[in-house]
Formats: C-alpha cells, structure tokens, sequence
C-alpha cells in the first residue's frame, strides 16, 4: 500500500500477519540467537531504537500496540506531525498488526532477538522522512538504531540519490545505523539504497537484488533466512536490527575491549554483521563487486559475528606510503597480528602525491599441514555528510612468503569491500587496507583521511571422533556457527545425509553428538548445510 503523505510513495512490505510465537525456534536458531544465548547474556539492554512504519490502511493505521508485543507501555513514544503520545491508545493513529509483528521479531520480550532494549520510538513514516530525515534542519532522534520494514518502492535514479543523501547525511550528522528492507522483488530500493545503511533481503523469499539503478553499487549488504511463514523483507529487517542491538550493546559493555566507542560504532557494527555471514553454496562476487547481488555478504548469524567482535581491537602493523598508482607489496617485518578472528577501527590518510596502505600481518596455521583455511575479510566505511561521491579504499590480501596476491575487493563505487576465500593455504598473509592518494575533489577523493573499520576471520573447523568403549562421540568448536555433520555408511559409494545423526548439544565450547553402537552410519564429515 502506499502512504499518503510522502515526498515518495512509502510502501509497506507484507501483507498478512503472523504467530510470531510459533516460529520463535527457528528464527532464533537461523540468525544465531540460540547460540549466542547459551555463551553470553546479551539482550540490547541500553540501547535506544526507531521503529517508523508506514500505514497499512486508510484508518491512520501504524502504531505498536504495547501488549502485542508484551511490553509496558513505558517502553514507547508515538510521534506523528509534530505531535507525541506517551499513552496508548492514543488520538494519533491506531494499532497496526504490521508494526506489531515487526515488534515480536525486533524486541518482544518472548520472541525478539534483542529482548530488552531500553525505549522504542514509534514513527508514522511519511513524517518520520519528510519532517525529520529530509528536514531542513533536522532535529536528532537519539536512536542509536532505525528499523526500516517498507520502502519508496521503485524510483527513478536521480529520486534514489535524493532519498539516500537525505538518510546519508542523517547518518553521518547523529550517527544514527539506519536498517533498511531492500524490497520483495525487482531492483533494491530506497531507503535500502542508501550507502551507509545495512539494506536487508529476505534469504529463499520475495526480496530485491542490486545492483542500485543510480551507480551499480551492491546492495543489499545481508540477507537473513526467513521462518516457515512467511518470505517478505518486512519480517528480515528486524532480524538484523536486533541482531545490531545486540553487538552494539556488547561493544558498550566492554565485550570487544576497552573501546566501547569503537566496539559500538555504527561501521564496525556493520562491518562485523557482514563479516559474520553464512555463505550460500551459490554465494559469489568479483573484485569490482565485493558483495552477491542477491544475498550480499551471505546469512545473517550474530554469533558468528560476536566471536570475531570478542577477537578485540586489532591495530595495523605498519602504515607504508606508496606513490600513486604503484606496487604495494607484503611489508617485511616479524610483527604479527595476535588472533585471528578480531576487528579494527582505524583511520588510512593518503596525500596529493601518495597512495596509502594499512598493512595486517596474519600467521595462518593450526599446526597440522593438512588443514586448509576459510578466511573472510570486510571493509566498511561511510560516505560524508553533504558530499556526493565516497572516499576511494580497497582490500587486498598478498601472500607474505612470494608477494602473490591471493584475493583483492576494488570496487569504485561501494564504501564496503568484501573478500571470501574458502581455501586458504596455511602460511603468512597481509592483509591491506589501500586509500587512493590525490588531490581532495578528484574522483575517489573526498578527504585526506578516512576513518574505516575492518572486520576478519580465519578458521579451520574440524571434526573429532571419540570411541568411548562401544559408543562414538562426534565433538567439533562451537565457532563459526553454520557447520552440520554428515555421515555415510561406505566410502564406496557415499550418500552423505544428516538423516539418523542426532542434533548436537553445547559443550565448553564444542559442538557434541553421542552415538550409539546401533547406528548404521560409521564414516562423518563435516559440511556447511544447505541454507
């Protein structure tokens, strides 16, 4: 339907409603709630969010109902042209079942993933982006999170560029992470257009690809596996918000060390969200596309993405100065980064006559020659307030040993650079951050420096198997969340299934399955499952 009042037609983004409490397991399950739960007890305590939700009928219809998602009335303020309510029932719109269900997933205490967060501002959303995001003086909300479960439908470039330097510009002035639905179908839409916004599509639904009709940048940025009832993006969105809650309150909290500011900033958020990503097997990108046209960096699981935010503020191992256009090679230097699954929040500042490189140092070994690696890497930065074009950074990854580049993400366009590569030899690596040099105002120039955050992970996930007397036991880590085992009963010819292998239990820190001497199957793997 669309809104009555918007600059731009708002369309909401599903049309029937839902028991949300029927499919709580497996919401949780699929964005790595449950998981994250039994290791820590995050649930968006302090942080302030936005919910603006457009109106699903001609009865002025948009409004959370507090006892549709089980929550005190308290928790919300209502706003709508210019006006507020603290009470409920009230005079400025009625209770919609679309705010509602976005609610149950974002927040309800039962079936949200971030479960306590600390208020919800409810916005009708044709005011919320004509009086506050494209206002001409616009006045700070004081949320540090904006769910976004509609869009303007499909516009014409020159109206996505409008809408996304209005959200940009909001953005960059309040540090405000806008969380935006990327549509269900066609082209990815605004507000899931705008640079620095994570835009959310809907994983084996209805939902939108890139890339965006303005400049071919890729978008969405993540996508997140739909429950059993539904396949709209409406219902995705809020996944990934409270998902963001959750890391941002852990980052405040001290969980990604003593640098709360950084650990909560809205890039490294972003970063770490796309980081933390599961891989469709049919996932792919290209250098000049960090990012699949359809599911972005992959399937939303946060508790992948906490991991490597407990992995702490990493720094660069040196910062080397290259003439524009030049060779940038492996530094030489012992100096080795101390995990392998962390993060960093930095700034990279080229000249009128320099390149400039932010090299990571990595030694990528478990001890044991036959293991290869799955390294993923991302870089995130934001576009400025009031420019147009986005400062020019690129990610490479050089192997340290013969300076062969091993993967690089060089996209002009996109202010997120992406590397996947699912079969790393061990070895040591350096892994660049790379800002174009020149005068400020050239093409890929806006400043001098850029702040970044970068986001990586390296692993090598194994399955161990125990006798214990006539029983088997079948352990492997915990992290990275996304792995299943199969088994097969010859080698001959396999038929590797799932089917007779019990579900794992949780145990310091390890993955555990126990089997009996009556089961059929007797060889095991591990593998990533069919999202």
């Amino acid at each position: 339907m669309v809104c009555r009042r918007a600059a731009f037609g708002i369309i909401i983004l599903a049309v029937i409603g839902f028991d949300c409490a029927r499919v709580r397991g497996q919401q949780l399950d699929a964005a790595g709630v449950t998981l994250l739960r039994e290791v820590t007890n995050l649930d968006g305590a302090g942080i302030r969010v936005a919910q603006p939700e457009a109106l699903i009928d001609t009865n002025n219809d948009w409004e959370v109902g507090p006892a549709s998602v089980s929550e005190p009335t308290n928790l919300f303020t209502w706003f709508t042209n210019g006006a507020s309510s603290g009470m409920f029932p009230n005079p400025l719109g009625g209770e919609s079942w679309h705010a509602d269900d976005v609610g149950q997933v974002f927040y309800d205490p039962v079936t949200g993933m971030a479960t306590n967060v600390a208020h919800v501002d409810n916005y009708e959303a044709d005011d919320f982006y004509n009086d506050i995001i494209a206002a001409r003086s616009p006045q700070n909300i004081n949320d540090a999170i904006v769910n976004q479960s509609y869009t303007f439908g499909q516009v014409s470039a020159s109206e996505q560029e409008e809408i996304d330097t209005n959200y940009d510009n909001y953005s960059m002035r309040y540090q405000t992470l806008f969380i935006s639905a990327a549509n269900n179908g066609g082209a990815v839409s605004p507000p899931g257009t705008s640079y620095d916004c994570i835009s959310v599509g809907c994983y084996q639904g209805a939902s939108s690809y890139g890339p965006t009709v303005d400049n071919g940048r890729c978008k969405p940025d993540i996508t997140v596996l739909p429950p059993s009832w539904g396949t709209e993006t409406s219902f995705s969105t809020p996944v990934a918000s409270g998902a963001a809650a959750l890391l941002m309150q852990a980052g405040l909290r001290g969980d990604g060390g003593a640098n709360s500011s950084a650990a909560s900033n809205m890039i490294t958020i972003k970063a770490l969200l796309l980081n933390g990503a599961v891989k469709p097997a049919n996932w792919q990108n290209h250098p000049p596309e960090p990012l699949d046209t359809n599911y972005g960096a992959g399937v939303l699981n946060v508790f992948n993405s906490y991991e490597q935010l407990r992995g702490g503020k990493n720094g660069y191992i040196s910062s080397i100065a290259a003439l524009i256009g030049s060779a940038h090679p492996p530094v030489v230097t012992s100096a080795t980064e101390p995990v392998l699954n962390g993060w960093d929040f930095n700034t990279n500042t080229s000249s009128a006559l320099d390149d400039s490189v932010n090299h990571y140092l990595f030694n990528v070994t478990n001890g044991s020659s036959a293991a290869a690696f799955t390294l993923t890497a991302t870089l995130a930065w934001n576009r400025h307030e009031s420019t147009t074009g986005i400062n020019n950074l690129w990610l490479f990854l050089y192997n340290a040993a013969n300076s062969n580049l091993v993967a690089c993400s060089t996209s002009v366009v996109d202010n997120v650079q992406h590397l996947f590569v699912p079969q790393l030899a061990q070895g040591r690596y350096d892994l660049q951050v790379w800002k174009t040099g020149g005068v400020v105002g050239e093409p890929g120039i806006v400043s001098d420096s850029e702040t970044y955050a970068l986001a990586w992970e390296m692993f090598s996930q194994f399955l161990t198997v125990t006798n214990a007397g006539t029983n088997v036991f079948l352990s492997w880590p915990i992290y990275p969340e996304g792995f299943e085992v199969a088994g097969t009963a010859n080698l001959l010819s396999p038929a590797w299934s799932t089917n007779n292998i019990p579900p794992p239990t949780f145990t310091n820190g390890m993955n555990v399955i126990y089997l009996n001497p009556t089961n059929i199957v007797q060889f095991f793997r591990l593998q990533e499952p069919d999202l």
